[in-house]
């Protein structure tokens, strides 16, 4: 149960810094927040969780700011989300395709458009996976809702993974959208569909392990958690017929430091079998076996 030196890591949730402090990465979030202290002093809507945000600073170069904190932790390939409208965005695009997974954004409210954005960005650019945040669209759409059953659709026939949140959101904002028990009807609909739960999944971190066990479409990643409160389930669920159902992800820079996470890794009480699939093998089958 040791951590493997030189294991080479797939990291399923990594940014790159827009500005100093990434306030604008929540601007979205900022009408379904109701209280004062989410909306005034919080640098990210979870602050109160997450209390040594990393800081960015002035970096004129942040795609290779970024790369330099994936070296040190020797993360090979890590996932960004892909924004057209962003320079830094196309900038690691365009300049270190082999260092980078993109996941396209999308807002089913938006119905045949945000269908039609997914074929574009599979065809002009090959991003590799979609992602979802039901609790943070406006409105918020439960898993399971019919605005959510064409972007699933187009997902499954372009063959690209869906990471959606799961469980308890950290803004102080419902969560009921995004209930665990929602995805069953999903990963039955759509056995073709590869659907990840992010962000914890919690508090029925054990009922998502039942639907993993029951379904071979349904994948976890630990994204937003650091590891010594990665749940008990899901850490036993590892070790045992899980192997290849969890993927690491981090949540650097918008929460978490690599720093603190990899030291937290190094505690983790994984099996010495387990820890290739958990760091990179279960990421690369899903998102890069098609890749150079």
């Amino acid at each position: 149960m040791v951590f493997p030196a030189g294991q080479q890591v797939i990291d399923t949730m990594l940014g790159i810094p827009i500005s100093a402090d990434n306030t604008e990465w929540f601007e979205a979030f900022k009408p379904l927040l109701m209280d004062e202290e989410s909306r005034r002093q919080f640098t990210m809507p979870a602050q109160y969780m997450f209390k040594d945000i990393p800081t960015v600073g002035p970096v004129e170069d942040k795609v290779a700011w970024t790369l330099a904190h994936m070296d040190r932790h020797n993360i090979t390939r890590a996932m960004i989300g892909f924004v057209e409208t962003l320079p830094e965005i196309m900038a690691a695009y365009r300049d270190h395709r082999d260092r980078f997974f993109f996941d396209l954004p999308v807002n089913p409210n938006e119905g045949m458009a945000a269908v039609r954005q997914i074929r574009r960005a599979k065809r002009e650019f090959g991003i590799d996976a979609v992602s979802v945040f039901p609790a943070g669209v406006n409105p918020q759409l439960p898993i399971n809702d019919k605005r959510f059953y064409p972007v699933y659709a187009a997902c499954a026939e372009e063959g690209l993974p869906i990471f959606v949140n799961a469980g308890v959101c950290g803004p102080r904002m419902p969560s009921l959208c995004q209930k665990v028990e929602l995805i069953e009807e999903v990963v039955w609909f759509f056995p073709e569909l590869k659907f990840v739960m992010r962000h914890g999944a919690e508090p029925d971190e054990a009922l998502a392990v039942k639907l993993m066990l029951k379904y071979p479409n349904l994948y976890y990643s630990t994204s937003a958690f650091a590891p010594k409160y990665y749940p008990k389930a899901i850490v036993d669920f590892m070790n045992s017929r899980g192997a290849s159902k969890i993927l690491y992800a981090g949540y650097f820079p918008m929460g978490l430091s690599l720093d603190r996470i990899f030291a937290e890794l190094r505690e983790l009480p994984l099996k010495d079998e387990v820890w290739p699939k958990f760091l990179y093998e279960n990421a690369w089958a899903l998102l890069g076996a098609t890749k150079s």
